[in-house]
């Protein structure tokens, strides 16, 4: 696929009105359960912006929601011998805080901590929010930095909520005509009030469409709390350990067939689609689970070996899946496809994995567009795009 290289944004003046790189803070950490995850990807990006063309702001946030100011160090930010990093290692106090302006017409960043004068950080122009899961790709990160009038890379409020939930993700795609698999949902309110009506319901959906079945937290990513359920004998500590992540379940027949990715990228002249993948099975694993993604690094096949035909058609589904939910910069948009050839829309991922082996640049990269020209693309898309309503 053939590079395009978008116009440049806009060029801040600072105070005293020479031109100046505009200023990234790269937002990171968080409170979900893939707190670890955004950690690592965050620290591929901090190695990737150009720095001659951008001032950079590193932003952790702990696991208990406070805003830290961290180093500027990569390479403590990397899966180390089997052990996660997280934000708290990486923060410069243990008690300072950072604070983003909620006044559109000020973009200056503040620092405090506890007895000293607050400090000014400087203005931000853009926020790179590396964040995955609850708290920060659901939505609500986005809705804070549509308050203060800050750009921001990725989808907006709406498509971030729709991109967490995947009851609603495939409710949207059902009425944009998007093929999507058998489900059920196991609301909070009826497995703690009637949880015989919701086992036996969940039974009746494994009858009709056969065992074993997929037990996941409705919003949550990085493979977090799934369990590959056999029989009605696990379906409780299935359902509990989904609960653990989100309140809300949500229960999948097993699709039999190829799991295929694809990634979509926004352009000036609208969205485009990677070359695709294909996660082969893992053998050591029951699915493609958290361990099986991150810590024994599974390897996908870039680009996935499919006809000229199944090309075309899951490109064209993984562009139609980015428009059906509203979304903006980028989406991984996973599939299966079946043994009968048709693919079948799993999920969109409004913020995947962002490390240069994370399974979306490695499409980009074999699309023609290297990991440093993606983050860079981001950027721009950013800087041009105003917040408000879309």
């Amino acid at each position: 696929m053939s590079s395009q290289t978008p116009s440049p944004g806009p060029v801040p003046a600072s105070s005293g009105g020479e031109r100046r790189k505009p200023r990234v803070a790269v937002v990171f950490g968080g409170r979900s359960s893939e707190h670890a995850i955004s950690v690592v990807t965050a620290g591929a990006v901090l190695r990737a912006i150009d720095r001659e063309k951008y001032d950079v702001l590193p932003i952790g946030i702990t696991t208990d929601g406070r805003w830290a100011l961290t180093a500027d160090e990569p390479e403590r930010m990397a899966i180390a011998n089997r052990e996660l990093p997280s934000v708290e290692r990486l923060a410069e106090s243990s008690e300072g805080s950072v604070v983003l302006p909620v006044d559109p017409g000020n973009r200056e960043v503040v620092y405090s901590e506890p007895g000293a004068v607050p400090k000014a950080l400087g203005d931000v122009d853009v926020v790179f929010p590396m964040l995955h899961g609850p708290y920060g790709e659901d939505g609500t990160l986005q809705g804070l930095l549509e308050l203060s009038g800050v750009p921001y890379v990725g989808a907006g409020v709406l498509a971030s909520a729709v991109g967490m939930d995947k009851e609603y993700m495939k409710r949207v795609f059902i009425s944009f005509g998007l093929p999507v698999g058998p489900y059920e949902v196991i609301r909070p309110r009826a497995w703690e009030q009637e949880p015989s009506a919701a086992r036996r319901r969940i039974v009746e959906f494994a009858e009709e469409h056969g065992w074993p079945l997929f037990v996941k937290p409705a919003r949550a990513g990085s493979s977090f709390g799934i369990s590959k359920v056999e029989g009605p004998a696990d379906l409780d500590a299935a359902v509990e350990e989904a609960r653990r992540h989100d309140p809300k379940v949500i229960v999948e027949a097993l699709l039999r067939g190829r799991e295929i990715e694809c990634g979509v990228l926004e352009y000036e002249d609208g969205p485009r689609a990677s070359v695709p993948a294909e996660i082969p099975p893992v053998s050591s694993h029951a699915f493609y689970d958290f361990e099986a993604k991150y810590i024994d690094a599974a390897d996908g096949i870039v680009p996935a070996p499919l006809s000229e035909e199944q090309t075309r058609r899951v490109q064209e589904l993984a562009v139609a899946a980015f428009e059906a939910a509203s979304c903006e910069g980028l989406v991984r948009a996973d599939f299966f496809l079946l043994d009968s050839g048709e693919f079948v829309i799993n999920e969109i991922n409004t913020m995947p994995g962002f490390t240069p082996i994370s399974m979306y640049p490695r499409m980009w990269q074999e699309s023609g567009v290297s990991y440093p020209e993606l983050v860079d693309r981001l950027l721009e898309a950013a800087l041009r795009r105003s917040t408000g309503l879309r």
